[in-house]
């Protein structure tokens, strides 16, 4: 555990980050991080999970360290986090009137299994018109802003459906939202890049469906 940290943990359906932690006073303790997560026990506090390369040498408490992040992983995972927002606003945009019921549910960020889910049934014939909606949001370049809500900001906004639940944000603390300007608006604490066009090339890969729900598969190029 360190005071501060620059790794982002999972959570939010996104990857953590990875990378190492090395000590000032002596660089070959090293640590290298596989894993980061938010303790169950206690709140707030990031757990760093890895090995050190060379077993001999470890922290000492109270000694200074550096943080270095894989840079190339945090931008993928930030390209498919914001990617999954593009979906499911393009998938909004197109179904929420045409869909009895329709909802978003939950989704995954991970390179491997990247999907949003949706409720209702959503027919394989909406494949293209998505994909033409997220190539459309994407080519827009459009802003991807972090701000922060209490519940009246939800509902100033006719945004109530996304009030999350109260015990996700300590007690006086704002909710973190992340604005996909012109699109929507998601509670979120995850990563993301600055504007839409730095997704790449976002491709819808299927939809499936499953007990009344719709899942929409995709990846980034």
């Amino acid at each position: 555990m360190t005071e501060q940290t620059i790794f982002h943990p999972q959570g939010g359906g996104q990857p953590s980050d990875e990378g190492v932690i090395t000590s000032i006073a002596n660089p070959a303790a090293k640590l290298r991080v596989v894993a980061a997560r938010m303790d169950v026990v206690n709140d707030g506090v990031v757990l760093h999970l890895g090995r050190f390369e060379d077993p001999s040498e470890k922290f000492s408490q109270g000694e200074e360290v550096e943080q270095a992040i894989d840079a190339e992983k945090r931008l993928l995972y930030s390209r498919l986090h914001t990617a999954g927002h593009v979906l499911g606003a393009a998938v909004r945009h197109l179904l929420e009137k045409e869909i009895p019921g329709f909802d978003e549910l939950k989704a995954s960020h991970f390179p491997d299994s990247a999907a949003c889910e949706f409720q209702g049934a959503i027919e394989g014939k909406w494949k293209g018109p998505i994909q033409e909606k997220v190539d459309e949001y994407v080519k827009r370049a459009m802003p991807v802003e972090i701000d922060y809500w209490d519940e009246e900001d939800f509902r100033r906004e006719g945004l109530e459906r996304l009030i999350p639940d109260r015990s996700l944000a300590p007690p006086g603390e704002k909710f973190r939202v992340v604005k996909i300007v012109g699109a929507e608006v998601y509670p979120c604490g995850g990563t993301h890049v600055e504007t839409t066009d730095l997704c790449g090339e976002a491709k819808v890969k299927k939809i499936s469906r499953s007990k009344g729900t719709s899942r929409v598969s995709y990846t980034v190029v």
